[in-house]
């Protein structure tokens, strides 16, 4: 299943082959390397030994390993790794997944995935795409996790601009420990896509199937009409398995079964019983004149807000006339299935994620960056029945309204003067996931503000406005704008 950056999602515990996979340019380019840190309850590695990469490709008391590099048609390249989680040393919490690069940031490399397929069958497990690279030259792709005596995924999409480095200090260990030799050169195979090594003895091969046989969700994502071509990202690296047929009636749904409803602490006496806020009523009728919150005009254009309910999977057609630039789309949704919003292009197929949650009763917000060239185009993919809308930017709620509260995804305005924000999540069912908050400036430049992958409470420094604040949470959260130095709550840690 392909997720968003902070989303997680259950395992099985069976044997992975894990794909670090980005398309190279050819000779000079950057170099890529892969590696695994395994990682205990402190959320650092014990030692030397629990960090698997190309001078230490195995891991001796968990098994997990670095099989090789392999190279396919078109530039495709593909580290990959082993992992069986019933190998695994109890001692180690979390298995972490990381790339870094020479000659450059990871914003210069292309079509950067990470893949986990069943060693045993090739069905594919997890699919994360980095897609907000910008000056890291390290990067967290992933991490599989520990949680009630079974495991999880979840995409993790933390870079560190300033490279190895940073990412060692906060995993306890220095960059200077590791051998100096270089890795030896990356075997050439056949093929479009690049396979795994070979399989051990006594393993059982994935059975092949025709192409046709298993579709993904949705197509290869094609570029916008303005931009420059791009190439889709690469399918499954290894061939699709033979999967066992669904039982009668059942739907094939792109969704692994539903998470159950977290538990949510008790409301204090007298307070509304719902712990998700109300959703924003319409700004204007139809044809009506928006107001403006302080945001400038270059943020996005104002028009009159539209609005469509519906049930299940469906694509909404948004006709009213809308120029370029930033929208927000807004979504409610009653159920405990999983939710996810796409824009399409001109050949209705996906273009962008902008919004994927698996909260239940789920009122959300989300930005969308709108080219301009003709109606925009959501689909909505979900179990349950919804009610979506657009509208502009000017409608968002501003911190200069004081301490905001929200419950999962959701965009904010700020316009004032810089302020330290403090900030607070309960994380998701199970107390952790991953909460963040990005700044976006008016010629689009995305600043991180804060991120952390548990509940509890943290700062922020946050610049002048104009921003827009997008919030990545899997539950609910709070953010309150504070008088620079009178901040009371604990920095978090880089």
């Amino acid at each position: 299943m392909q997720i968003i950056k902070g989303g997680n999602l259950p395992l099985s515990g069976e044997p992975m082959r894990v794909a670090v996979v980005r398309r190279s340019g050819g000779p000079g380019q950057l170099e890529v390397d892969a590696a695994a840190l395994l990682v205990d309850a402190s959320g650092r590695v014990r030692g030397q030994h629990d960090l698997v990469f190309y001078n230490q490709p195995v891991h001796q008391g968990s098994g997990v390993k670095l099989l090789g590099n392999a190279q396919g048609e078109g530039g495709v390249v593909a580290d990959w790794l082993e992992i069986d989680p019933g190998g695994v040393e109890a001692s180690v919490e979390r298995i972490v997944v990381a790339a870094s690069c020479e000659g450059g940031t990871f914003a210069d490399v292309s079509d950067l995935y990470m893949q986990a397929v069943s060693a045993t069958t090739g069905a594919q497990l997890a699919l994360y795409e980095v897609e907000d690279a910008t000056t890291e030259t390290a990067i967290l792709l992933g991490e599989f996790y520990r949680r009630n005596g079974g495991w999880k995924f979840r995409a993790v999409g933390q870079g560190y601009a300033s490279g190895l480095p940073g990412l060692a200090g906060d995993f306890g260990f220095t960059v200077a420990e590791e051998p100096a030799a270089a890795p030896g050169p990356a075997p050439t195979v056949p093929g479009h896509l690049p396979p795994a090594p070979p399989l051990p003895d006594t393993v059982t091969p994935p059975v092949p199937v025709p192409d046709a046989a298993v579709q993904p969700p949705y197509p290869a994502p094609q570029p916008p009409a303005s931009a420059a071509p791009r190439t889709a990202p690469v399918p499954a690296p290894l061939p699709a398995p033979v999967l066992a047929p669904l039982p009668d009636g059942a739907a094939g749904t792109p969704y692994p079964a539903a998470q159950p409803a977290p538990v949510l602490a008790p409301l204090p006496d007298g307070a509304a019983q719902s712990p998700y806020p109300a959703p924003v009523p319409p700004a204007t009728a139809a044809g009506a004149a928006v107001p403006r919150n302080g945001l400038p005009a270059e943020f996005g254009p104002d028009f009159p807000h539209f609005e469509q309910s519906g049930s299940g999977d469906e694509v909404v057609r948004v006709d009213v006339p809308i120029t370029a630039g930033y929208v927000v789309v807004e979504l409610v949704k009653e159920g405990d299935g999983a939710t996810e919003i796409v824009t399409l292009d001109h050949r209705n197929q996906k273009d962008k994620e902008v919004l994927f949650s698996w909260i239940e009763n789920l009122r959300a917000r989300a930005l969308v960056d709108h080219d301009g060239h003709g109606p925009l185009r959501l689909h909505v993919l979900t179990q349950d029945d919804w009610t979506l809308s657009v509208r502009p930017v000017s409608t968002l709620r501003t911190l200069s309204e004081g301490r905001i509260e929200g419950h999962g995804p959701d965009v904010v305005a700020h316009t004032g003067d810089a302020v330290d924000l403090a900030i607070r999540t309960r994380g998701d069912e199970d107390g952790d996931g991953f909460f963040e908050i990005e700044a976006v400036r008016p010629n689009g430049k995305r600043d991180d503000v804060f991120s952390r992958w548990d509940k509890g409470r943290g700062s922020a420094p946050l610049t002048a406005g104009p921003r827009l604040l997008v919030v990545t949470a899997p539950a609910a959260w709070s953010i309150e704008p504070r008088e620079i130095g009178t901040g009371s709550f604990w920095r978090r840690r880089r």
